[in-house]
């Protein structure tokens, strides 16, 4: 019997959920996507460093000279989502989602330019704008921004989705994609309710999906539905036939491990033949919508909040590696400027001979003991004392 995966990928389409490009490599989805938290994760692999160091090295140029420390990591974020994403379409047939930073969601018109700046980077380095998806909060501010951007011919991914009236509204403005939050939607309410667990079909995740994909199929919106964030292989199962599912690595490994039978649960054309009330949302009836859903008002402010923190997090991280770089670059303009002073005849070697200093630190630099110090050996000597100095 073929595998669940197997099944699962004649219905619907498979998308990776990692930043992880070898887990992508090993499961060949047809797109990605990736958020600020699994970026952060990626950043701190040791694979990943040549990666993220060149993001740091492009936006230290791109940021220009004087520019200070906080500008170079914020220009290595958008970097680094590109790189990783560039790296990703050379795996992936698909797309790749790549994310505006969360703390501009309430901000249309920051959001856009955050977007033109993205697509830019993309498309001066080779990729093609039909390729990405960006990632923007379900706000009504980031939604009107998508609206803008997919007239533009920018393709969006709106997330953070947990409420139908953020779908219908997405729909209305023509995105591309929305993701709505299965497991988050589950966690809410065990919380309220006390519960354990609940079976897959009265998974209040899984309703909240099921909802807005007949309502999409009912009314015949091209805007595509993508089920995300899994709590368990029953949440995916009972999504099957959902226009896009985005998985992590784990529960890819246990759909390909899986054999047993699948049925369709989500189809286009049984939601054609349901009653479905058509509503109209506009930005009152939105924030009166959202203001009356506990659930999707809460989980879209605990989403930004935890996106946000997961940025913070990531510029630490680049701030610390980027002082690193920092410390060996002047490390190594010392050596120079210190090597051309001792090397009077231009040769590329220090001899006792042209060393006024005294013979113990001559010795002490030349490492192979052949009389002579090369611009490697000085620059390690001065490292060294660099390092005992501190």
């Amino acid at each position: 019997m073929p595998s669940l995966y197997e099944q699962l990928a004649k219905m619907t389409v498979v998308v990776a959920d990692t930043g992880d490009i070898e887990s992508i490599k090993k499961f060949k989805p047809r797109d990605a996507t990736t958020n600020p938290s699994l970026l952060t994760a990626a950043a701190q692999m040791p694979e990943y460093s040549d990666i993220v160091d060149g993001a740091l090295a492009w936006a230290s140029q791109a940021a220009g000279p004087g520019s200070t420390r906080d500008e170079i990591v914020r220009e290595a974020i958008d970097r680094l989502s590109i790189e990783f994403g560039l790296r990703i379409l050379g795996i992936v047939e698909g797309r790749v989602s790549t994310e505006v930073d969360a703390r501009l969601s309430y901000d249309t018109d920051a959001t856009m330019k955050k977007a033109h700046k993205l697509i830019k980077q993309y498309e001066d380095a080779g990729s093609t704008r039909e390729r990405v998806l960006i990632k923007i909060a379900s706000t009504w501010e980031g939604i009107r921004a998508a609206e803008q951007l997919e007239k533009e011919g920018i393709h969006c991914n709106l997330t953070l989705l947990f409420g139908l009236h953020q779908a219908v509204a997405c729909a209305d403005a023509h995105v591309t994609l929305v993701s709505p939050f299965v497991g988050r939607i589950l966690d809410y309410y065990k919380k309220q309710t006390n519960r354990e667990s609940y079976p897959p079909s009265e998974d209040p995740g899984v309703e909240s999906v099921t909802t807005i994909f007949n309502y999409f199929k009912h009314f015949e919106y091209k805007t595509e539905i993508m089920g995300a964030s899994f709590r368990n292989l029953g949440e995916i199962r009972e999504l099957a036939g959902c226009d896009l599912l985005t998985i992590s690595p784990k529960f890819l490994t246990e759909l390909r491990s899986t054999e047993e039978a699948l049925p369709r649960k989500l189809d286009p054309e049984a939601a054609k033949r349901q009653s479905v009330d058509k509503i109209t949302v506009d930005k009152p009836t939105f924030q009166r919508m959202h203001a009356e859903d506990a659930m999707a008002h809460t989980k879209l402010e605990e989403g930004i909040h935890g996106f946000t923190k997961a940025i913070e997090t990531l510029e630490s991280v680049l701030a610390l590696r980027l002082a690193r770089r920092e410390g060996q670059d002047r490390l190594k303009i010392a050596a120079e400027e210190m090597f051309g002073i001792y090397d009077l005849d231009g040769d590329g070697s220090i001899t006792r001979e042209e060393w006024t200093g005294t013979d113990a630190v001559f010795d002490a630099l030349d490492r192979d003991g052949d009389g002579q110090i090369t611009p490697e050996e000085l620059a390690a000597g001065i490292g060294a004392a660099h390092v005992l100095k501190s």
